[in-house]
C-alpha cells in the first residue's frame, strides 16, 4: 500500500473539502457506530508523567482475537482530543485487528485543564515521552506501536526518536500530515484561506479561557491578549510563561526539519498529502532520513483527510492500519 494508490471520489478531490469534512460532524454521524464501539468498554487512566505532571487517557481492550496484538497510542492534533473523530475512527478500526487501544490527551486538551497548572505548548515532548513511558510499564503488551495526526505526529516522531534512551520498547511509529517546520506551517495558516486560523484561534481561545476560570489565581492572559493573531497570542504567551526567550526559539523547540529525524532507530512511516493547506510539503521533502524511515506523499488528501468516498471513508486508516500490522508481524 503507497500513497500514490490513493485516489478520491471526483466530489472529493478539492484539498479543502477533504481537510474540512476529516473532523466535521457529518463524518461522525456516518461512523458513529464505530465510534461507540470503541467508547463501549473504554476505561479512564491518569498518567504519572514525570516531574509531578498529570496526562489523561482512554484505554480500550480488544476482543476480536484470543491475544492482543499489541498496544496502540494515538495521539491527537493540536486543540483536537481522545475524542476527536480521526482519533475514534482509527482507534475502533485497530480495535476490530485485535489491538488494544489508549488515546492519550496532551495537557489542556480534552477535559484535562485542570490536572496540571502550567499550560500546554507543543515543546513539552518530556512528559508525552514519559506518559507513553508509564503506558509501556503499566500495560505490557507484545507490541508497543504509536500513531499521530497532524501535531500528534510530529510528538510521534519526536517520541519515536527519543524512546530507545527512554528505554521505551517502541516498535514501530506512524504519522500523518505531521508538523515538520512551525515556522513554515504558521505561515501557511497566515497566507491560506482565513478560515483555518480562525478555527483553531477559535479552539485556543477556549481552551484558555477555561484554564484560567480552573486556575484563577494564576494570570495566563491579559483579557485584550485574546485578541491577538495566532502569531501575536503565541509570541505573548511563550515570552511570558516559557524560557525560550523569543517565538522563534519556540518555534525552532518543536521543528523536525532538516536532518533532525537523521538519528531515528525506531521505524517509522510519515503519509501526508502534496495539497495539504496547512503543512507546505516542501517541508517534507527537504527531510534527511534514516533507512528506518518511510516518506509516503499522495497527490491528493488535504490535511490529515484522504477520504475515499462518499461514505467518508479513510484511506489514512487504511495506512496506519497496515503499518501497525507490518510492525506486529515482524
Amino acid at each position: 500500500m503507497r500513497a500514490a494508490d490513493f485516489a478520491p471520489h471526483p466530489l472529493l478531490r478539492n484539498a479543502h473539502v477533504q481537510s474540512v469534512l476529516a473532523s466535521s460532524p457529518l463524518r461522525l454521524g456516518l461512523k458513529l457506530y464505530h465510534a461507540r464501539r470503541l467508547e463501549r468498554h473504554t476505561q479512564a487512566v491518569i498518567l504519572d508523567a514525570g516531574a509531578g505532571v498529570r496526562l489523561a487517557g482512554y484505554r480500550t481492550t480488544q476482543d476480536a482475537l484470543p491475544r492482543a496484538r499489541g498496544l496502540a497510542v494515538l495521539l491527537h492534533g493540536w486543540e483536537g482530543s481522545a475524542r476527536s473523530n480521526y482519533i475514534l475512527q482509527t482507534g475502533a478500526r485497530l480495535l476490530a485487528e485485535g489491538w488494544d487501544v489508549f488515546r492519550l490527551n496532551f495537557r489542556d486538551h480534552g477535559d484535562t485543564h485542570h490536572l496540571n497548572r502550567e499550560l500546554f505548548h507543543s515543546c513539552r515532548i518530556d512528559e508525552v515521552v514519559g506518559a507513553v513511558a508509564e503506558l509501556a510499564r503499566r500495560f505490557p503488551s507484545p507490541a508497543l506501536v504509536l500513531a499521530g495526526f497532524s501535531l500528534g505526529g510530529n510528538f510521534a516522531l519526536r517520541v519515536a526518536l527519543r524512546a530507545p534512551a527512554a528505554g521505551i520498547p517502541l516498535r514501530c511509529a506512524v504519522a500523518v500530515c505531521p508538523v515538520v517546520d512551525p515556522h513554515a506551517g504558521l505561515a501557511a495558516l497566515e497566507r491560506g484561506p482565513r478560515f483555518y486560523h480562525d478555527y483553531f484561534m477559535l479552539k485556543w481561545r477556549q481552551s484558555l479561557r477555561r484554564k484560567q476560570a480552573l486556575f484563577p489565581q494564576q494570570r495566563y492572559f491579559e483579557p485584550r491578549e485574546l485578541g491577538q493573531d495566532m502569531r501575536g497570542l503565541t509570541r505573548t504567551l511563550v515570552e511570558r510563561h516559557t524560557a525560550f526567550g523569543s517565538l522563534e526559539h519556540y518555534l525552532d523547540g518543536y521543528s523536525i526539519a532538516g536532518d533532525r529525524l537523521a538519528a531515528l532507530a525506531v521505524p517509522v512511516s510519515i503519509l501526508t498529502a502534496q495539497d495539504d493547506p496547512v503543512i507546505p510539503v516542501a517541508d517534507f521533502r527537504r527531510l534527511s532520513l534514516p533507512d528506518t524511515a518511510e516518506l509516503d506523499i499522495a497527490p491528493r488528501g488535504g490535511h490529515c483527510g484522504f477520504l475515499r468516498d462518499l461514505r467518508l471513508t479513510s484511506y489514512a486508516e487504511d495506512y496506519v492500519a497496515a503499518r501497525l500490522a507490518r510492525a506486529a508481524e515482524a
